[in-house]
């Protein structure tokens, strides 16, 4: 998996340029239309952030203003079109996305990188939490999936649904299987003193404790990325 390259698109820039590239809106309807299609499940949408991310796409010549109306007693509304430039950045962007996985940095993985320094108890009472939100997750999910099929909407709009049920799925399947060996000691976990206090890891003076990685150099990976052994110690 490679780093994440300087993104010229943001997610929620990559949403708007796909909806101009349906018809010319205004970002109040882009706001709108991104909610009822329950886009909030793989990209964050705020109106404050909807709005400027419409005014740096316009300044970067990706969109461009069409014209405003009013409605009532309304403020003016401007209504945006995509650009040749905006439709090339898209599919470009999207290519770049879809060909090559990215480390995208969520913030979980480095929860769990440093719950060692939660008590075993509190942390297979958090887990055990995450997963009952994981499972409802999984449940809507699920419906969603059902409503579309019997609606005869096309799968390639929403394929992405079975990607997050596998991805949500997944997790709440490893992380019982956590919460069990934590639960029978498989799983040896950082002892706590009765005053809540670390007690500290003697593993750490054998090389082999929270620094672990510091052994793994570039030539060590690169050989067993090969399938090469390496020896113990080294």
């Amino acid at each position: 998996m490679s780093k994440q390259p300087s993104a010229v698109l943001t997610p929620l820039a990559l949403a708007v340029l796909a909806l101009l590239e349906e018809r010319p809106m205004h970002p109040y309807e882009m706001y709108q239309l991104l909610l009822s299609r329950r886009e909030e499940y793989f990209v964050k949408i705020r109106p404050g952030s909807l709005y400027h991310t419409v005014d740096r796409l316009a300044e970067q010549g990706l969109v461009r203003a069409e014209g405003t109306d009013r409605a009532g007693n309304r403020p003016e509304r401007t209504t945006y079109r995509i650009t040749k430039p905006g439709t090339a950045a898209l599919r470009t962007r999207l290519t770049e996305i879809l060909r090559k996985p990215i480390r995208e940095y969520p913030i979980f993985p480095q929860a769990l990188s440093e719950a060692h320094n939660l008590p075993k108890e509190e942390v297979v009472a958090l887990l055990t939490e995450r997963i009952r939100w994981l499972e409802m997750d999984v449940t809507e999910l699920d419906a969603l999936q059902e409503w579309a099929t019997a609606r005869r909407v096309p799968r390639r709009y929403w394929m992405v649904l079975e990607y997050l049920r596998a991805q949500t799925h997944t997790e709440a399947t490893w992380l019982r299987r956590i919460v069990g060996e934590l639960a029978d000691g498989g799983l040896v976990w950082q002892e706590f003193g009765p005053d809540g206090c670390l007690i500290p890891d003697h593993t750490a003076d054998e090389g082999i404790g929270h620094d672990w990685g510091t052994e793994v150099t570039d030539d060590v990976l690169a050989s067993l990325k090969r399938g090469g052994a390496t020896p113990a110690g080294q």
